[in-house]
């Protein structure tokens, strides 16, 4: 029954990220340029921490977020990747939901109203991403695997301790039978 579930439920959730990454770089100016006071304001705070190598030109991170929401909604859609897939899209998902769904800043009520819904739908996706991120299939996760490796490791070098000290002792036993009296 999961498997089913995961088969229809990751391509109905990446769908709005494939969908929106082919819009916005089919629009990329205008994405850009509702996009271009967060991205200001946010390179005016954070210019310092963010490597040089990032491009501060608000249509190539438009450009650059489009590939991610595509390549990694595509990713998950097909199950290639899916949690590091759902990854990408919720650290992609953030910044364009603050950017272009900030209805604290409006003023016109129905605008506001309209952006609240935008930004809470987000946040309804984003509660979904990290459900996909969490997703081990059933199996353990990374974090079990390795506390139980490490208690196996354990429990093998109490043995072999036990063990070596059983030895040492048949050891001692034969030298003073062995030494003369």
């Amino acid at each position: 029954m999961t498997v089913i579930l995961r088969r229809v439920a990751r391509p109905l959730l990446a769908t709005i990220f494939v969908t929106g990454g082919i819009n916005a770089l089919r629009q990329a100016e205008g994405h850009a340029k509702v996009a271009e006071p967060f991205l200001n304001n946010a390179f005016d705070k954070l210019g310092d921490v963010v490597p040089a190598q990032v491009p501060r030109d608000p249509v190539t991170l438009v450009r650059l977020d489009a590939a991610v929401k595509i390549g990694a909604g595509l990713a998950l859609a097909s199950g290639k990747a899916p949690r590091l897939a759902a990854g990408l899209l919720l650290g992609s998902l953030v910044p364009t939901t603050l950017s272009t769904h900030s209805f604290w800043a409006i003023k016109d009520p129905g605008e506001r109203q309209q952006q609240q819904v935008q930004f809470f739908k987000n946040a309804s996706l984003a509660g979904g991403l990290l459900l996909a991120v969490a997703d081990t299939h059933g199996k353990p996760s990374v974090g079990w695997r390795a506390r139980r490796a490490a208690k196996d490791v354990g429990h093998s070098a109490e043995k072999l301790s036990r063990k070596g000290q059983k030895r040492a002792n048949k050891l001692a036993k034969r030298a003073q039978k062995a030494l003369p009296h």
